[in-house]
């Protein structure tokens, strides 16, 4: 087994400072605004975090009006199904927040003085050794899922139902909408939003908060249920580990997408309550709810939680702890 040594987590500290804030002879109501909003090394991380959420929020709205001016990408965007995922609406809706995502970043890193690498996004290591072994990951984890599910009568893979040249279309178009998605979700819940509000209240709870978060906003999905939404919680935890042990994003990122991918096209199940349109085989579950996960798809599954602790567990093993001096 490979021992790794992984890289320093992103610190917690915070890099800039805009004023000190002294305090002395000032009044009671705006020593208690200083103590609000400042710190003596700046503005909050809570209030920069509250910032860049408008912002990110703000460029989405702005591009969403200006696309839905074209009377027909409005048309297109209306006729989406939230019942069917297909590519072209991944890859849309995802690129589009994606880009987003970077504009806050890029703009939050120089107001604050900081890179990326501080928020866990090392260019340099995209996509390096991390990203590959996240890959193999998410999509060892979900595989073993699927064959203790089959093992228990709950899942059957059935026959390719592609033809060569449709099963390279799907494979590579829906490769690019999960790592679109991967990106998205892992480079802004682990990445700027974990590293500035580890600095408030620390990796940790920060890490719990943000999970919580994640679980929450998969609420919107069709065909969501509640253990799917405590598996997103999970798997924000996991992905947080991982940051934790790595200094990286990037192995989050790619488990994430493969995760998705083997879901939704290689295993062609419901991802969140969702079946994809074009998926490689004519795969079914079928048993009780506990075991299948019903609508939700294997996400639902009661087996899904021991597979995430096994997660945990390969990372804990495979990732040790970076030893500190004596």
């Amino acid at each position: 087994m490979e021992t790794i040594i992984a890289a320093e987590p992103p610190s917690d500290e915070p890099q800039f400072a805009l004023h000190d804030a002294d305090e002395a002879g000032l009044p009671l109501f705006e020593r208690a605004l200083h103590r609000v909003f400042l710190r003596p090394d700046g503005v909050r991380p809570i209030w920069r975090l509250v910032a860049a959420v408008a912002l990110y929020n703000l460029l989405v709205f702005v591009a969403e009006a200006l696309l839905a001016t074209d009377p027909a990408v409005w048309a297109w965007m209306r006729s989406r199904s939230p019942r069917v995922l297909t590519p072209a609406v991944v890859i849309f809706g995802e690129g589009l927040r994606v880009a987003a995502a970077l504009a806050t970043g890029h703009l939050m890193s120089k107001i604050e003085d900081r890179s990326f690498a501080e928020y866990g996004l090392p260019w340099r290591d995209a996509p390096g050794r991390r990203f590959w072994q996240g890959a193999a990951y998410g999509l060892g984890l979900l595989t073993a899922l699927m064959i203790a599910i089959g093992a228990l009568g709950g899942f059957s893979l059935g026959r390719i139902a592609l033809g060569d040249a449709a099963a390279i279309e799907y494979g590579a178009s829906y490769l690019l909408a999960f790592l679109l998605v991967g990106f998205f979700e892992e480079s802004t819940f682990r990445g700027y939003l974990q590293a500035t509000l580890a600095q408030e209240i620390g990796f940790w709870p920060a890490a719990l908060a943000l999970s919580a978060a994640f679980a929450t906003m998969h609420v919107r999905n069709f065909g969501e249920a509640p253990t799917g939404l405590l598996l997103a919680g999970c798997f924000g935890l996991l992905a947080a580990f991982s940051l934790r042990r790595t200094g990286s994003i990037w192995f989050a990122i790619a488990m994430h997408a493969a995760w998705d991918w083997g879901e939704s096209y290689v295993y062609g199940v419901p991802n969140s309550g969702v079946l994809a349109a074009g998926h490689l085989t004519s795969a079914s579950l079928h048993g009780p709810m506990w075991l299948t996960g019903g609508s939700v798809g294997p996400e639902g599954s009661a087996l899904v939680f021991g597979v995430m602790a096994f997660g945990a567990l390969g990372v804990h093993i495979f990732f040790p702890a970076k030893r500190e001096a004596a």
